[in-house]
């Protein structure tokens, strides 16, 4: 088969932890070993987050005195693809994957007059309590929300419309390439009259990995975060893991924008789009999760088998 999977910036790293490489690079170092598997038997697209890095590299450029003016977030986002894409082509070569794997610094069009950039909804960086991450909003100019017990800044977020580098990426997938793509959703760019330009802005991975699997007619979407799956009724004594679902049933119901919401959505698009399968799940059960024993799996039908993509087998 040929597999998207998505990557959550938090799964890489997690809920209070600190953003030191260290940290990031045993979680990548846990995941790899599924991640070569799936990659040694199936072409495999990587898409991965960038939320707690990206927050993390503002912050630290907003308090650097020597510069003028901090970095814009498009430059930001392109400098956490490249050390990223290292952690996971390094975890994955450790790991035992037998194919060549590469990241590919990838640029994500989007629409210069979304109105995404008039609502800023994308949390990113560090969680702060409420009296911190207002002080450094009122210092930086940041937007700030309330994310879960805590507050974290938000930057917008527009819809992607396209992928620069997609031919690329077929061509390296075409020669049984693994691929890291479109990290921390692509770097946003807009189309102008000098050509393409970066903005401030953060896409959602989760929306240009069912772009990319869409594009690249995948098999299999696989979105892997820090939570077992799509749960009804969330945070209530109700709450249940939704095991096996459709989009309808997925889309009756109502997810938060910041988390889950992007990832329902964006699961719903490709399966109705292509009628292929997607998953929902943990990072600690990658393999059950693209075998489908766990997670949240999404069909059209209940009963509709997952289907086998033989036209992209390895040679």
């Amino acid at each position: 088969m040929r597999i998207v999977v998505a990557l959550g910036g938090n799964a890489l790293l997690r809920r209070g932890e600190s953003p030191d490489s260290a940290i990031q690079l045993e979680h990548v170092a846990e995941a790899a070993p599924a991640l070569a598997e799936i990659a040694n038997e199936h072409e495999l697209v990587l898409v991965h987050g960038n939320g707690p890095q990206v927050g993390m590299l503002a912050l630290e450029s907003a308090a650097d005195p020597v510069l003028t003016h901090p970095y814009p977030f498009s430059d930001l986002v392109a400098e956490t693809q490249g050390v990223i894409g290292y952690w996971l082509q390094q975890g994955l070569r450790n790991a035992g994957l037998a194919t060549p794997v590469v990241t590919l610094v990838t640029q994500t069009l989007v629409d210069a007059a979304d109105p995404a950039f008039g609502n800023p909804t994308k949390f990113v960086g560090t969680v702060y309590d409420r009296q911190r991450a207002h002080e450094l909003a009122r210092a930086n100019g940041w937007d700030v929300r309330r994310d879960g017990a805590g507050w974290r800044r938000v930057v917008a977020s527009p819809q992607p419309l396209g992928i620069v580098e997609l031919d690329t990426a077929r061509a390296l997938l075409a020669i049984g390439t693994t691929v890291v793509l479109a990290g921390g959703g692509g770097v946003p760019v807009v189309a102008g009259h000098h050509g393409l330009a970066g903005v401030e802005a953060v896409v959602d991975k989760d929306f240009v990995a069912a772009i990319v699997a869409t594009a690249l007619e995948a098999d299999l979407l696989v979105m892997l975060t820090d939570v077992d799956g799509v749960y009804a009724d969330y945070g209530t004594a109700q709450q249940r893991l939704m095991r096996r679902v459709t989009p309808d049933l997925l889309r009756s119901r109502s997810f938060p924008d910041g988390s889950m919401g992007p990832k329902v959505s964006a699961a719903c698009r490709f399966v109705e789009n292509t009628g292929m399968h997607a998953a929902i799940g943990s990072l600690a059960s990658t393999g059950d999760v693209v075998d489908g024993t766990a997670g949240t799996q999404i069909r059209m039908s209940h009963t509709g088998a997952r289907p086998r993509g033989a036209r992209h087998a390895h040679a």
